[in-house]
């Protein structure tokens, strides 16, 4: 199959992927998957809060918004020892990578000098970093860089199209603009969505095909259910149809379709099974790994919000006969070589 990037795929091409019957559909990915990614293989990722609630975004999912009334007291952002010493016990559970997020509109250039710190102890610790502190200018995307960070998250949550119905606050296009500081900091890039958030499926395409269309594809793409949060306008929203069922809830076979979809167009990302996962039985979650999900969040907690506990993750793991995955080890490895390589005497 090919396994070239592509940015030039139409809407009629990706619900035709996604109209595809189940199982040819997970062949079809999982055939993608094993040419590209160890097999059996899952990261394990940890997400701390280092500055949490008190937002000025008005995100209809978020608990951290100013805006709603979801009783979570704001906390002012975390001292960097503090971080650290969460890293080193998240690494010690079993977690290769970390994710530091703020609740933030956009940080203070001060604001980003201390994450800096906190990016260099959870180097420092061999694992692989991450955070998402909102809309960057291109000075902060390259102190960033500067202090070692791997990824920067930076989600588009759903399709231009229905994106105002979520966001009001900030537009798509400063999505876009703050992804594009981050490439140009040469920082790899994390970027998906969440479903269930009473959007269509032609807005699931539509995101997919956003996705595809960046260069390059983003390296990391996270799938998020929604959790809805008692306080936030989409834990309010309960759209019926005709047969009296909430169509905006995603069933699990739709979130499988979505995941293996979005592995057949961004062949070499990463993709993410994120937020919801506390909800899913372990034989969804499973078929979400078939499909090519080869990442996850391990804890007891996401930002704000329950995430399956690492004992419960543990006897997954074991059930489906599956390992942990350190791709900053094999980037290490890598690198290495390379040098090794470089520095070898010429014939």
């Amino acid at each position: 199959m090919n396994q070239e990037q592509r940015h030039d795929w139409s809407i009629d091409e990706i619900e035709g992927l996604f109209q595809l019957p189940f199982l040819e559909l997970l062949f079809q990915a999982q055939q993608l998957h094993r040419a590209r990614f160890p097999r059996n293989a899952v990261q394990r990722a940890q997400l701390l809060s280092i500055k949490t609630g008190h937002c000025s975004e008005d995100c209809a999912y978020c608990p951290q918004s100013a805006r709603y009334d979801t009783g979570l007291p704001p906390e002012k952002l975390m001292a960097v020892d503090d971080v650290v010493a969460a890293a080193r016990a998240a690494k010690a559970s079993g977690a290769s990578r970390y994710c530091l997020g703020a609740a933030w509109r956009s940080p203070k250039d001060s604001d980003v000098d201390a994450v800096c710190a906190m990016i260099r102890g959870v180097k420092d610790l061999g694992m692989e970093a991450c955070v998402t502190l909102g809309m960057l200018t291109d000075t902060q995307a390259a102190k960033l860089k500067d202090a070692g960070l791997d990824y920067y998250n930076h989600n588009i949550d759903t399709s231009p199209e229905y994106y105002p119905e979520i966001i009001t606050t900030r537009t798509f296009q400063d999505r876009l603009d703050t992804l594009s500081a981050v490439r140009k900091a040469e920082i790899n890039v994390c970027c998906g969505g969440i479903v269930g958030m009473g959007e269509t499926r032609v807005d699931r395409v539509r995101m997919l095909q956003v996705l595809c269309q960046l260069e390059p594809h983003p390296e990391s793409v996270p799938i998020n259910s929604l959790v809805k949060v008692q306080g936030t306008p989409l834990s309010l929203r309960q759209i019926d149809d005709k047969d009296g069922q909430s169509s905006d809830a995603v069933d699990g076979i739709e979130l499988v379709r979505t995941i293996a979809v979005a592995r057949i167009v961004l062949p070499h990302t990463v993709v993410r099974l994120s937020a919801g996962r506390e909800s899913m039985s372990d034989e969804l979650q499973a078929l979400c790994f078939v499909a090519g999900a080869n990442s996850m969040f391990w804890g007891d907690k996401l930002l704000t919000t329950k995430n399956n506990g690492v004992s419960r993750d543990e006897a997954l793991f074991h059930k489906l006969g599956l390992v942990p995955w350190h791709p900053e080890q094999e980037a290490a490895s890598a690198s290495t070589s390379t040098a090794a390589a470089a520095a070898a005497p010429r014939a």
